[in-house]
């Protein structure tokens, strides 16, 4: 799978152990930035893997930064960005299944998580459901046409 990532400052060292960590797994990884623990502004990293994956450039996207919140917030402002903020296993899960998030934002403090592994790898392997879940989805699509 081809998947986009990018951190801001704070997510940096929990990024480049998903890069190394889904690399050796055999996906393909487009490194978005930010190069390093500098200073940076999440919105420009959010924005970036948001619009690679909108486009069909990535099939998935992983940001990370401070909370998580941020880089949810601002890649949810690119038409076609599901993304979702998951601190457990079952987010993870629940957030494919139910919402077929194509962005998973994720808290620096997951680098202390022994799970942070087991999340991502169960976000990217879990399949949407469809049925009553898909007509949700294209009302999204719908709103986000006429905004």
């Amino acid at each position: 799978m081809r998947i986009a990532v990018g951190s801001d400052h704070r997510g940096f060292a929990l990024k480049a152990h998903l890069v190394s960590t889904l690399a050796k797994a055999g996906h393909e990884i487009v490194d978005l930035g930010c190069p390093g623990v500098e200073p940076a502004d999440y919105p420009d990293f959010a924005f970036a893997v948001g619009e690679m994956v909108a486009s069909g450039g990535a099939e998935r996207g992983i940001l990370v930064c401070g909370s998580g919140i941020g880089m949810s917030i601002a890649a949810n402002k690119v038409r076609g960005v599901r993304a979702a903020l998951c601190r457990t296993v079952e987010d993870a899960r629940m957030t494919r299944r139910h919402n077929d998030s194509n962005v998973l934002a994720l808290s620096e403090r997951g680098l202390d998580d022994p799970h942070v592994d087991e999340l991502v790898a169960a976000w990217l392997s879990t399949p949407f459901e469809g049925g009553r879940h898909e007509r949700r989805i294209e009302k999204i699509r719908e709103y986000e046409e006429r905004c």
